[in-house]
């Protein structure tokens, strides 16, 4: 009995110390949640600070989004962030398989050399990624935003991990059907591998939805602006009205955390071997 009593205490403080440790993380959002639905009235930087708004009004979310033209905001950063997750799982998931299921000379060499560029900063490529840019003709452009992140190193190794982890029996009896190299990838290695690819595609459409310096380098035309672009010209807008700054950065986290919820649950392991006797 005083062993079940010990262990539900353990579980108790456990889930405190989690507890504690999720508010501090969720502390920063709570706080610019806070901010934006302050009204003009309430003094933001009071001592102490006070979480809870005593007046909250949605007018600042209205201001923010009748100013500017975040609607078109909205869309541009949508449209570049799906089109760069699709292109970045597809340019992926096709350098990654041979690397994992395939043999041929200079593999792991090859592997190794992409690996490796991980360590190199976008500050360094990223001049010599403008000139490439502007010669190709896609600046001011979606393509011209997409471009960098057509495929990435992380993506390719996170992906061939994923693939290699693929039972061998599998692949074998799908050659004994008849399968095609390309079939082969297509209905039954993508499908084995949905949680790397899910998880791959989270982090590149966060990286691509909150990107600020690449698009401020290659659009000038603020038809095109990202949201980021957005929130920046915002702050200049209202001469730094932290209301106002704080319910546009909310439009533009929102969308990043209803992706993450919807596609969490799919984030979990995939039993492959499941159809494969010992």
């Amino acid at each position: 009995m005083l062993k079940l009593k010990k262990s539900r205490s353990q579980i108790l403080l456990m889930y405190a110390l989690l507890g504690a440790i999720a508010l501090l993380m969720l502390f920063p959002l709570l706080w610019l949640i806070s901010t934006a639905l302050k009204s003009p009235t309430e003094n933001i930087f009071q001592t102490p600070p006070q979480l809870l708004p005593s007046q909250p009004t949605l007018n600042n979310f209205f201001s923010v989004w009748n100013s500017l033209p975040f609607g078109q905001y909205l869309y541009n950063s949508t449209l570049v962030s799906v089109l760069t997750v699709g292109l970045n799982l597809l340019f992926c998931a096709l350098a990654a398989y041979p690397l994992a299921r395939l043999s041929f000379v200079g593999r792991d060499g090859i592997f190794v050399a992409i690996v490796s560029t991980i360590m190199i900063p976008f500050q360094i490529v990223m001049i010599p990624l403008y000139i490439l840019t502007v010669q190709l003709g896609l600046r001011n452009t979606y393509l011209g935003m997409i471009f960098p992140s057509l495929a990435s190193a992380f993506g390719i190794f996170l992906l061939r991990q994923a693939f290699m982890s693929v039972p061998k029996e599998i692949e074998e009896a799908a050659r004994m059907d008849g399968s095609s190299e390309l079939g082969l990838w297509w209905h039954i290695m993508l499908p084995a591998v949905r949680p790397a690819l899910v998880t791959l595609a989270i982090f590149v459409f966060i990286g691509a939805w909150s990107d600020f310096l690449w698009p401020l380098i290659v659009i000038q035309d603020e038809n095109l602006y990202t949201l980021p672009l957005g929130v920046a010209k915002l702050a200049g807008t209202f001469s730094l009205d932290w209301r106002l700054v704080a319910a546009g950065s909310v439009i533009a986290i929102a969308p990043v955390l209803l992706l993450f919820l919807f596609l969490q649950r799919y984030i979990v392991p995939t039993e492959t071997g499941s159809g494969v006797k010992g």
